[in-house]
Parts: C-alpha cells; sequence; structure tokens
C-alpha cells in the first residue's frame, strides 16, 4: 500500500473512532514518513517554523483580550446599547443579539468565544421575555458565526500565514460580507419573530436614554475602534493590535467597569491557556500534515485533476464549497484551514481566482461548519447555555444556516464584494 493511501485511511480511521484531530493527523503523518524513508528529522524543523510563526502571536492575544472583555461586563454594555436602539422592533433582542455579536466579534476574532459571551447574557433574557429557547439558541449560535468574519479573525491569521496573503487585506475584505451578512440575519431574526409572534421589550423613550448609557458605556463601545482603527491606520500591526487589545480590556475591566478582579483574571488566563494551546498543537501536526502532502505532490496531483473536469472558477468554488461544508460537519475550522489550504491554492490561483476573495469564501464557508451537526461547535455551546437538546438548538439555527448559504452561492457569483474595500483603501 503507498504512503499517500496510508496517509488517508489512517486519518479517516482515527477521526471515525474519535480521536482529536491533532493525533489523527499526527498519527497518519508519522506512519507516513516511516514508509517513505523521508528523515524524521523534518518533525522537528516543522515545529520550529510553527514556533518562528509571528502572526501567531495575535490569536493569542486576541483570545486573552475577549476573555477579558467577558470577563469585565464590556459584552453585557455593548448589548445594553444595542437594545435601546432595536428592543422595541419585533424580535428586538434577537436582533440586539446579532448587533453584540457584530460590536463583539470586532474584539475578538473568535465565533465560539462570540457565542459563549453574547450567549450567557442574551438566552436567558429572551426565554424570560417570552421568546421559545429554540429561538434564543438558535439565535445566539448564528450570531457567533460573525466572530471568524468581522476582523480581526483567528481563522484569517491562520489562513494568511499559510497563504501568504496579507492579513490587513485579509481583514479589510470582512467587513462588506461580514455587515452584509450580519444585516441579512438581522431581517431574518425579524421575520421569525414575526411569525412566531414575539413582541418588543423595550418601552422606554430612546432619545432620553441615549446620551447617559452612551457616556456610561463609551470606553466599551471604543474598543472596536481603537483595535482595528490602530491597524488599519497603519499604527500596529495585527500582533501589535491584539496586545492594545489586551491592556485596554484590562483598562475598562480593572479601572471602568471595576467587574474584574482577580478571580475573573484569573479564569481568563486559564481559558486563553487551553484555547490558545490546541490551536497550536492542531496547527503544528497540520504543518507537518501539509509538508508530507507537499512532498508527496498531493496538492498538484488534486488540482491537475481538478483541471482536467473544469477550468471554470465558479464551477471550481461550488465543488470547493461543497467539500467544505461535508468537512466542516466533522472538522474544527482552523484543522480545515491548515490541512487543506496547501492543497486549493495552487488550484485557485491556477483558474484565476484571487487568494484574498478565496481567504473570505473559506471563512464564511466555514460559518455553515459552527452550525452543523455533528460537530457543530457553535451549536454545543448554545446548548450548554440554553439548557435544552442539540436537536431544538440545531432547529433554531437551521433558518440562518440556509441564509448562510444562500449568501455563500451570492459570494461566488459576486466576487468583487469582498474585494472592494481592500481595493479602495489602498490594502490590496
Amino acid at each position: 500500500m503507498s504512503a499517500d493511501a496510508v496517509l488517508w485511511i489512517v486519518m479517516a480511521f482515527c477521526l471515525i473512532v474519535g480521536c482529536p484531530i491533532f493525533v489523527s493527523l499526527g498519527v497518519a503523518s508519522t506512519l507516513a514518513l516511516i514508509l517513505t524513508n523521508i528523515p524524521m528529522r523534518i518533525v522537528a524543523l516543522d515545529m520550529l517554523k510553527v514556533m518562528d510563526m509571528f502572526p501567531l502571536l495575535a490569536v493569542v492575544g486576541f483570545i486573552f483580550a475577549g476573555a477579558l472583555m467577558e470577563k469585565g461586563g464590556m459584552a453585557r454594555q455593548i448589548v445594553d446599547v444595542a437594545s435601546l436602539f432595536v428592543g422595541r422592533i419585533r424580535g428586538g433582542l434577537g436582533i440586539t443579539t446579532i448587533l453584540g455579536c457584530l460590536f463583539f466579534a470586532a474584539m475578538i476574532g473568535s465565533g465560539p468565544g462570540t457565542v459563549a459571551a453574547m450567549g450567557s447574557i442574551m438566552i436567558p433574557t429572551m426565554v424570560r421575555r417570552g421568546y421559545s429557547p429554540e429561538y434564543a439558541a438558535g439565535v445566539c449560535a448564528t450570531g457567533g458565526t460573525l466572530g471568524i468574519l468581522i476582523p480581526p479573525s483567528n481563522p484569517m491569521i491562520i489562513y494568511g500565514i499559510i497563504a501568504n496573503t496579507s492579513i490587513a487585506a485579509l481583514f479589510t475584505a470582512g467587513f462588506v460580507p461580514g455587515f452584509v451578512l450580519g444585516l441579512m440575519m438581522m431581517l431574518m431574526a425579524y421575520f421569525l419573530a414575526r411569525r412566531a409572534g414575539f413582541t418588543g421589550t423595550v418601552d422606554e423613550d430612546k432619545g432620553a436614554h441615549f446620551w447617559p448609557m452612551f457616556r456610561k458605556n463609551f470606553f466599551s463601545l471604543m474598543a472596536p475602534v481603537i483595535i482595528l482603527g490602530s491597524i488599519y491606520a497603519g499604527i500596529c500591526t495585527p500582533v501589535e493590535a491584539s496586545v492594545v487589545a489586551v491592556f485596554y480590556a484590562l483598562f475598562v475591566g480593572t479601572c471602568i467597569t471595576r467587574e474584574l478582579k482577580i478571580i475573573q483574571l484569573w479564569d481568563a488566563i486559564k481559558l486563553t491557556n487551553v484555547s490558545a494551546g490546541s490551536i497550536i498543537i492542531v496547527l503544528g501536526v497540520s504543518t507537518l500534515f501539509g509538508r508530507i502532502l507537499t512532498m508527496q505532490r498531493i496538492p498538484h496531483q488534486l488540482a491537475n485533476a481538478m483541471i482536467t473536469l473544469t477550468d471554470n472558477p465558479y464551477v471550481i468554488l461550488v465543488l470547493i464549497g461543497l467539500l467544505l461544508l461535508f468537512l466542516g460537519m466533522f472538522m474544527e475550522t482552523l484543522a480545515t484551514i491548515v490541512i487543506l489550504a496547501p492543497i486549493f491554492l495552487p488550484l485557485i490561483t491556477k483558474v484565476g481566482i484571487d487568494p484574498v476573495f478565496f481567504g473570505i469564501f473559506w471563512v464564511i464557508t466555514n460559518e455553515v461548519a459552527l452550525l452543523s451537526p455533528p460537530l457543530g461547535v457553535n451549536l454545543f455551546i448554545a446548548q450548554n447555555l440554553s439548557g435544552i437538546s442539540f436537536e431544538r438548538v440545531a432547529k433554531g439555527a437551521f433558518p440562518y444556516m440556509m441564509l448562510i448559504i444562500c449568501f455563500i452561492i451570492m459570494l461566488i457569483l459576486w466576487q468583487d464584494l469582498p474585494l472592494w474595500l481592500p481595493r479602495l483603501t489602498g490594502q490590496y
């Protein structure tokens, strides 16, 4: 049996029996190394290569900043302001949740982290105000997917490293699709609430309460402006901006909201260690896996095979999208990027697909993965927060998942949408 076959069979077997992704990749790569007589020293070289990826520090920084912002009360303050504007609309709390996800995503870059932050606040609130648990859990799980699209985005950072593409350009390219998709989600939340008979919940005079609440929550609302503004103004790199985010979250949590105590700080550190450690381990073994794929010329073989079928970029995007939707049911977002990006990049460049557009396309496709059973990370988080069954959460998120798929089709047909803003601002 060839080393190529062993690589895929062993990895598939490990995934089927429930091994973690890093174990599956590591075992398959090790067996392939033994069978091909490739020097084992490349393992150490690839681990050093991962440790030398300076942009990875941005991932750690944004995860830590997000944990500090949640523990320090910044997420709750953002929700309070958003609720003031849309609370009286049918489904107003659902729309508030998505607005809150848009703002919070612009600070932490994590989909599951956004669900955890917004869901812990909004799911109990919606249930108390008469919304069904399915609606509350579904809208929180879906709004959280914006965390990997609205910059800064951890998957975009990983993709930028692997594709050797400007991370700042990827961040800029995520803005317009992110806000368009967010608006579509808000309309879906409104129509679902209208069909179910949910009413608005805020009867306050918006004008009378806006300025006092704005002044009270000013520092929390300025977090996205400071973090993203420092990147686009050329003051900070994404790595430096993540450090700015950490210190800003510490400042607001300790001096403004005064909710960030020693115990909350320690919890944020533990959460960051677990999250960042798992990402780095997966990236390490995935780099080795990608090296073996390259040495076996598997990416080139796949690219040539697909080219023989069609050289139409639209058809190729559809085929890749279908594959990513399927794999997203079983594999975590970062794992699909680090495994498949080296395979697909030669193909998409050969048929003239822009790598920055492809990065945005990939991230949006993985938004569906966050809502797709049996993995469905966002669904599991929303389930834990709502206390209802996984099936009921999936039912609540299903209309939004179909909405994202429709948006992916629109993106394939209108590939200039993500690239418009980077070109306008000179980022790309």
